[in-house]
């Protein structure tokens, strides 16, 4: 029986569901956080079950230091063990601003959650993996940041999400330099055009877009692809590879003549 164990950060809905899903197909025990989107847990909840893995819920803002704390106390409460930390919970601006007229509430809440909140989780869990390492009871623990093409794209109307998101792209490469002494492997997937909740309000601005080939490979990408990769990684399938870059984004980040 695999008792490998996942935190997944934003597990509720879009590319959170996708990575629970995928990784529930190879049997692992996952800690579903979410913050407000309780019906939407529990659904996903549900898929996990029905892909052949178990999940457990757990309510936290991972912008709060106590919330985090609990999450880490829960998974190991009720599976002993973290053998990979997925750190995908990120929000949008609540209101997309000019960069000349965003506000310093929208950057706080925004930075609070994309950068602080899996800054300091993976501070935590890296020490608790450590731990573990230690007592023999886990073996090549790996974490994953979920950026986005954000990271280096620009959107002047979204100018906190996008440097938050460059911020976690060197975040990945802090903690994987860190980290390999003790065999921590740290990777960062760059999402692109993903059919979420999040692209909902410019999907026919995308859909345009991507008829015109903005992306080589024609087509919205989904949470699924985001959850193989992430399934590639906990497999152990990039070994040799630690602070690496995995792009999703249907070729968006090549340079095209």
């Amino acid at each position: 029986m695999n008792t490998s164990t996942a935190l997944i950060t934003g597990a509720s809905r879009g590319i959170g569901r996708g990575i629970a899903v995928e990784l529930a197909r190879l049997s692992w025990n996952l800690v579903l956080n979410y913050v407000h989107h309780a019906e939407a847990a529990v659904e996903t909840q549900r898929l996990v079950e029905r892909a052949g893995g178990r999940g457990v819920i757990v309510q936290a803002d991972i912008a709060d230091r106590d919330d985090r704390e609990k999450l880490v106390q829960a998974a190991l409460a009720e599976f002993g063990r973290i053998d990979l930390l997925v750190n995908n919970a990120g929000v949008a601006p609540a209101q997309r601003l000019d960069l000349l007229e965003a506000t310093e509430e929208s950057f706080d809440r925004v930075w609070a959650i994309n950068l602080k909140g899996p800054y300091f989780l993976t501070q935590r869990v890296a020490k608790v993996m450590i731990d573990l390492l230690r007592g023999g009871k886990i073996s090549r623990p790996k974490i994953v940041n979920i950026s986005s093409i954000s990271a280096y794209t620009s959107s002047p109307t979204r100018g906190e999400y996008c440097v938050s998101k460059a911020a976690l792209s060197m975040m990945t490469k802090l903690f994987a330099d860190r980290l390999a002494e003790y065999g921590i492997l740290v990777y960062e997937i760059r999402p692109g055009i993903i059919a979420t909740d999040m692209t909902g309000p410019v999907r026919e601005k995308y859909d345009a877009l991507i008829v015109e080939g903005l992306t080589p490979i024609r087509r919205w990408g989904q949470p699924e692809d985001i959850g193989k990769a992430v399934a590639a990684i906990a497999q152990d399938l990039l070994p040799f590879s630690t602070g690496e870059v995995i792009n999703v984004d249907g070729g968006f980040h090549l340079r095209r003549l």
